[in-house]
């Protein structure tokens, strides 16, 4: 379109480079701006109508696509590790790295990525605080098991973290000396208060009436539970835009990479390109998953007579996954098909 005009932005904490051109390539404008929404909004007035933008996925790109996208055209965010152009470039600084983004975005030929909507950015980052305080509350109760072991002092390794047996052994062992009980006790009270707060995100979230529908259609599936369906729901936001099974497994990061040349295909290990977030939680439940599910343990018996029990629970992730995808995508409850037929592996 010839008269519309490109901005690729380079995004920073502080500033924000920005390069505009016309449709046959020529600058308009470029300068650099602060990042603040005041400076953004006397940018916007000063330039020419109509206008698309793009801008490298990064810390600081969610506000500023929410704030850029009621007036432009179009906003597009591409996928940092797609740009490799800029990345490897010998001269590198952000004057260039905004003008290659603006030619990538007016010649068609930027990686653009997935924006989930801001709802679901929102309840996201809820989502993604309570893995954080679930990690912390890990940490301290190794902790608590680190102290006892600096002092000598012996413990059952699987009542420890109970209220009773807790209380219990500050009050009669004789080897917790008296500055080590202050520590003992806060480390227990932040757990607690850590465990209470994760539980408090936990049913906001379930509650919540963006979510609860899809929520409950998603743990009619064998070993989902509400932290599977919510992290599912929030880090994949719309399930159409996976056109196959194979692309969620991917997104997921439950395959490897490959690298082929003539010929000869090389599959690694796991790939490194995935949302953790997700992988984290699949493989989790892939493990307690033949608990619940006669079909997935069939599976996960079978998988492992081939290799290992890795393997076994890779697979069993993957068939979560495909559940998930087509749960979703009907948007109907789960629903065990028998089969007469069937033999056990």
């Amino acid at each position: 379109m010839e008269n519309m005009y490109y901005i690729g932005l380079d995004v920073h904490k502080k500033t924000i480079s920005y390069c505009v051109k016309d449709g046959s390539g020529r600058i308009y404008a470029e300068a650099e701006i602060p990042a603040t929404r005041l400076d953004l909004d006397m940018w916007m007035k000063t330039l020419p109508q109509p206008w698309t933008a793009a801008m490298e996925a990064t810390i600081f790109t969610a506000w500023i696509y929410d704030h850029l996208k009621p007036h432009a055209a179009a906003v597009k965010v591409a996928h940092p590790l797609m740009l490799r152009a800029i990345a490897t470039a010998k001269k590198k600084n952000d004057r260039i790295d905004a003008h290659k983004i603006a030619d990538c975005l007016r010649c068609d030929f930027l990686p653009e990525c997935y924006m989930a909507s801001t709802e679901i950015r929102e309840r996201r980052r809820t989502l993604r605080y309570r893995n954080l305080l679930v990690r912390q509350a890990v940490q301290m109760k190794n902790k608590i098991a680190v102290l006892l072991m600096e002092a000598g002092v012996s413990y059952n390794k699987q009542k420890l973290h109970k209220v009773g047996y807790f209380r219990e052994l500050l009050a009669t062992n004789q080897d917790i000396d008296a500055g080590l009980k202050p520590l003992l006790r806060l480390c227990r009270e932040t757990v607690v208060r850590l465990g209470k707060t994760e539980s408090a995100l936990v049913r906001s979230l379930q509650r919540d009436s963006l979510l609860m529908e899809r929520v409950e259609r998603l743990m009619t599936i064998p070993a989902v539970g509400p932290i599977t369906a919510l992290t599912w729901a929030l880090e994949v936001g719309d399930v159409q835009r996976f056109s196959s099974i194979k692309k969620a497994i991917s997104y997921c990061g439950l395959c490897g990479a490959e690298n082929s040349s003539a010929n000869i295909i090389k599959r690694t290990p796991l790939s490194k390109q995935r949302n953790k977030h997700l992988q984290t939680i699949l493989i989790e439940a892939a493990k307690m998953a033949p608990r619940n599910s006669p079909d997935l343990a069939m599976l996960y018996d079978r998988e492992k007579q081939k290799g290992n029990a890795n393997r076994a629970t890779l697979a069993v992730a993957r068939k979560l996954v495909a559940y998930l995808v087509a749960v979703d995508r009907r948007q109907k409850d789960f629903l065990v098909v028998e089969n007469e037929n069937r033999t056990a592996a």
